[in-house]
């Protein structure tokens, strides 16, 4: 997934996205602790995917602080 297109998402898309890849990193780790995981690299690449989603979040925030205090 890129930045690209989830800046093209909603907050609410993007917060459904997120609460999916928690569960499935949770998923993941799990199946690690009881070396069942196919593919440890998949742990890596959800782990930056959940930080590009609140990178976007993050800057949306505070694009709309700045723009209430009339900083832009």
């Amino acid at each position: 997934m890129k930045v690209t297109e989830i800046r093209e998402w909603d907050n609410v898309e993007i917060t459904a996205r997120l609460e999916e890849l928690k569960e499935e990193h949770f998923r993941l780790r799990f199946q690690a602790a009881t070396m069942t995981l196919d593919n440890p690299k998949m742990i890596q690449g959800i782990r930056r995917d959940l930080a590009r989603l609140k990178t976007v979040l993050r800057e949306r925030q505070i694009n709309t602080r700045s723009e209430k205090d009339g900083l832009s």
